[in-house]
């Protein structure tokens, strides 16, 4: 006696959401990896931002010592006596 197994008939529908959930298994992994590598090249580009912002606030520091070093009394002084300025006292006026 030979025993016969039912067949499963699936309907449209079940066909539908196998094939989803197998699409959905498939396709999850690669949407992870991709996501992952769009993440390390921002993170990367804002490393590369960060150091150039670094590098223009140095430069900026030294400018700023720079002018600080230009405007202090005693080289506006050797300026002025290089160009022949006398620095009179009578004309001074102080405010209180």
């Amino acid at each position: 006696m030979r025993k016969t197994r039912k067949r499963l008939k699936l309907h449209t529908i079940d066909k539908l959401m196998i094939g989803l959930i197998v699409l959905l298994l498939v396709s999850s992994p690669v949407v992870i990896v991709y996501s992952k590598s769009v993440l390390s090249k921002s993170n990367i580009e804002v490393e590369r931002i960060r150091k150039k912002c670094e590098k223009q606030e140095t430069i900026n520091e030294s400018i700023t010592m720079k002018i600080n070093e230009l405007a202090s009394l005693s080289n506006i002084q050797d300026v002025a006596k290089n160009y022949g300025l006398t620095y009179q006292y009578n004309n001074i006026i102080v405010v209180k």
